[in-house]
């Protein structure tokens, strides 16, 4: 079972995502406050199992509708994903990783985590 991590910067308080085996798969951005962050947990949980694949890095892809999670190539050569809500917004964002497939994993990882995720909060 994963579970999201709530725990503060120093510009505010996010959260990550963690796998079972307590691998980070997603994190959010900084927010002002811990209801915002919990806000965008929510959202997570709930856009992440509905959300399309949109594969950026094949040519001439195929536009998805929001909720989509946005699998690219970032300025390094790493394949990323970001997860957008209904609204468009980026509510999640993935580490670099080597592989493709590697990238969907943490996808399909993010799907089944997110369904019994508890929360819990670092000091």
């Amino acid at each position: 079972m994963g579970k999201f991590v709530i725990k503060k910067t120093k510009t505010g308080i996010k959260f990550d995502l963690k796998a079972t085996n307590g691998e980070v798969i997603a994190t959010s951005e900084v927010y002002v406050a811990e209801a915002s962050c919990r806000n965008g947990i929510k959202s997570v949980t709930v856009n992440a199992p509905i959300a399309a694949l949109e594969d950026q890095t094949v040519e001439g892809f195929e536009t998805q509708k929001n909720p989509k999670f946005e699998v690219y190539t970032d300025k390094r050569g790493e394949i990323r994903f970001r997860l957008k809500a209904r609204n468009g917004q980026i509510i999640a964002v993935s580490e670099g990783y080597k592989t493709k497939k590697s990238a969907l994993n943490g996808i399909e990882s993010i799907r089944k985590n997110v369904v019994d995720a508890k929360i819990v909060k670092e000091d």
